[in-house]
């Protein structure tokens, strides 16, 4: 029991920490907007596939585990359809779209897999991946779509461009070499081959070493004064986020599931704060993203502070 509240202190030290240190590096100009994307692309790439391999080697595999990945769609479509509600107040389908990206993206893999993983170790962590490979499925068939057409219909009045996407870029790209990992993983585990002892350590080390490289460049990407004109624009956002998605998962993932874990880790993956992607998106489409940074500002900030310490003494 002291063991596992020991672990709130990853909130600090896994989270808050390497936002901050992110953030003084660009005040500073220590590195460069090249270095810190070469970091998320190590992150990406080499640690998030070790850490999908050895997560999903040891999960529990039954036929819960099997809907998952269907069930994760929910993570995304109902809280987009939460946003599509609110979002018709936004006249200006710039800031719509970049309105309707931050309700839709959660930091789900990144700063949900670290805190399933400070509640329920590797088991959390994995379920955290499968439901974050959703979302990642989601950015390219319904968030990418949706930024160009506000996008087009803003400047275009709908007319079409020439930004396309083909299969190999969506799909076949070192960002989704993390599935590997995962497929190594189970292949594994159904072939009831044990893993190491040693490799838990290594699983633990790996994880914190993720969450420093993840943390680190989103720390370095705040801007204070871009998002100040929109927090008050957002404030729904955080609303139906920290509210109304993990009361509506809260409620139909236990009509699905049994295991304690997995419901447990739906409820803190629900109420994860907007992504980093939100932002990316909004800068590829050229969208508003003030609005995108002061969604992820506001929500990240609140569930950082409060809503993930609330959600960690209810669980633990």
């Amino acid at each position: 029991m002291e063991e596992g509240y020991a672990r709130l202190i990853y909130v600090l030290t896994d989270l808050v920490a390497p936002l901050v240190v992110g953030y003084y590096l660009h005040r500073c100009h220590i590195v460069n907007e090249e270095s810190m994307n070469k970091l998320i692309r190590f992150n990406v790439v080499c640690v998030y596939t070790v850490l999908s391999l050895l997560s999903f080697w040891v999960l529990p595999l039954n036929w819960q585990v099997a809907i998952v990945p269907l069930y994760g769609f929910l993570f995304i479509l109902f809280p987009g359809a939460l946003g599509l509600f609110c979002g018709r107040r936004f006249h200006n389908l710039l800031n719509r779209g970049a309105y309707m990206s931050s309700a839709m993206l959660a930091n789900i893999g990144t700063l949900g897999g670290v805190c399933t993983f400070i509640l329920y170790n590797e088991e959390g962590f994995a379920y955290a991946q499968i439901i974050g490979t959703c979302q990642n499925v989601m950015l390219v068939l319904a968030v990418f779509p949706m930024a160009q057409y506000y996008y087009q219909k803003h400047t275009f009045g709908g007319a079409k461009t020439r930004r396309t996407f083909s299969f190999r870029e969506m799909f076949l790209t070192k960002n989704q070499i993390s599935l590997l990992g995962m497929a190594a993983g189970l292949a594994l585990n159904a072939g009831s081959v044990a893993r190491p002892e040693f490799l838990a350590p290594i699983f633990q080390s790996f994880v914190h070493i993720g969450a420093w490289i993840a943390m680190l460049p989103v720390g370095f990407l705040i801007n204070f004064r871009r998002a100040k004109p929109y927090i008050l624009k957002t404030w729904d956002i955080a609303a139906f986020r920290f509210l109304a998605v993990p009361l509506f998962i809260g409620l139909t993932s236990h009509l699905l599931f049994s295991n304690p874990v997995l419901l447990g880790s739906c409820l803190v993956l629900a109420a994860t704060p907007t992504a980093i992607n939100a932002v990316i998106t909004s800068q590829l489409y050229k969208l508003n993203v003030n609005l995108a940074i002061a969604s992820f500002l506001l929500t990240t900030i609140l569930f950082l502070l409060v809503v993930f310490p609330i959600l960690f003494f209810i669980l633990h």
